[in-house]
């Protein structure tokens, strides 16, 4: 299933050198800062390299948030702000206001962005991941864990971490809360697209698979709600995508309830069901030639061109002439003017997010080692020198080659 996810870009930041010479007055207060700036490197490189993992992934960012941390939680025993939070500024692009960059100088403003960057690696992560050829039932478990795992990142920024910026959050940006509640929702979506293919690829009763496509239909549209007030420059893209995804699931719903009610000699109803799965099917194939069409920020995924979604059309269109045929010869039954109404409620498959927490704090920090870091001394650097702007490079994705699409998610 290459390309069958849409993925907004990764956040772009401004290096950060974490050179306090004269405030960091030890060597355990300048290893600090010069792991600091280490991890964070390491991280940033990890998010671009094709050969990373979520192990790799979970050392390269304990490694580096353990030790940021320590310019954020109390270590003077008050209850006082941290003396290092507001020493060092940080710059962020949006997965969505292409360059432009955000700066504050907050080290949770850095906390944030950071980890926000974390989760959307992990949806580009089980993106990659199910785009391959035969995948296996452990690389499937992998897709859907990280999922899971990003939209816990992003639940757990939300209400723990985001509301204690100093600065509020500008509207339509990362951390602002109807972008941050559409990636919550996207990922839970998407986790659930796995489990279906699961359970069509091991012939699991009709009635759980459209049960489950309708929660996830339901789940899409829900996060194209949640943009429709954001700017359309930055989110039309995104919203066909969304838009595309309920349309195509809601076909599966109506597909599948047709099923169910044959198997219950309710051959009209099924015949009505089928006609709406084709509505709804046609409509997500239109809206897959708009979304290609629709200019914006992300990588453009390729659905109508994908088994998945073209056996989805062959199978309607079988099921519903096998029903017109049984009616024609069997049931005689009327054919309802109206859709029935789907009230279906599923009760497995449904994906929650995973609990996410940021590391301990690094064993490096200490009441002793914080008190050595002495802010009435000011960085000798910059009283030598003039401040220049630090520059905020687009960060270069590596281009995905399409692999041969063999229609499923699980093998």
């Amino acid at each position: 299933m290459a390309h069958w996810f849409h993925r907004n870009p990764l956040k772009a930041t401004a290096p950060v050198s974490f050179n306090f010479y004269g405030v960091a007055s030890s060597p355990a207060a300048n290893k600090i800062c010069n792991d600091l700036r280490a991890t964070r490197a390491r991280l940033l490189e990890m998010f671009t390299d094709l050969t990373c993992n979520p192990e790799m992934m979970k050392n390269a960012t304990d490694a580096y948030f353990a030790l940021l941390q320590g310019f954020i939680v109390s270590l003077d025993g008050t209850t006082q702000e941290n003396k290092m939070r507001f020493i060092q500024n940080f710059k962020w692009t949006d997965t969505l206001q292409g360059n432009a960059a955000s700066a504050q100088q907050d080290a949770v403003f850095e906390l944030v962005s950071m980890a926000f960057n974390v989760a959307v690696w992990y949806t580009k992560f089980a993106s990659r991941l199910a785009g391959k050829e035969n995948i296996t039932e452990a690389e499937a478990k992998e897709v859907h864990k990280s999922l899971k795992i990003a939209a816990g990142i992003f639940k757990h920024l939300k209400e723990a971490h985001i509301p204690r910026l100093i600065t509020a959050v500008e509207k339509g940006r990362d951390l602002e809360a109807r972008v941050i509640d559409t990636y919550i929702v996207q990922c839970q979506a998407e986790a659930q697209e796995v489990t279906i293919a699961r359970a069509i690829e091991l012939k699991h009763n009709a009635t759980i698979v459209a049960a489950l496509a309708f929660e996830t239909a339901n789940f899409y549209q829900k996060a194209d709600h949640t943009l429709n007030t954001l700017e359309p420059d930055y989110s039309s893209k995104w919203r066909k995508y969304l838009q595309l995804k309920q349309h195509f699931y809601m076909a599966y719903a109506y597909c599948y309830h047709g099923q169910t009610l044959l198997s219950s000699d309710k051959c009209g109803e099924a015949i009505r069901s089928l006609q709406e799965a084709e509505k709804c099917y046609s409509k997500a194939e239109a809206l897959c030639k708009e979304y290609r069409q629709t200019k914006g920020p992300g990588s453009t995924a390729k659905p109508s061109e994908q088994l998945f979604f073209l056996k989805l059309g062959g199978l309607i269109k079988n099921t519903l002439e096998k029903c017109q045929r049984e009616n024609g010869f069997i049931y005689f039954h009327k054919i309802p003017a109206d859709a029935p109404q789907l009230e279906l409620k599923a009760s497995y498959g449904l994906a929650e997010p995973v609990s996410f927490e940021f590391p301990a704090l690094s064993e490096q920090w200490s009441p002793g080692v914080y008190a050595t870091f002495d802010l009435t001394k000011g960085a000798k650097d910059d009283k030598a020198k003039p401040k220049q702007e630090e520059e905020v490079k687009p960060v270069k994705e590596p281009d995905l080659k399409p692999q041969k699409d063999t229609g499923c998610v699980v093998s």
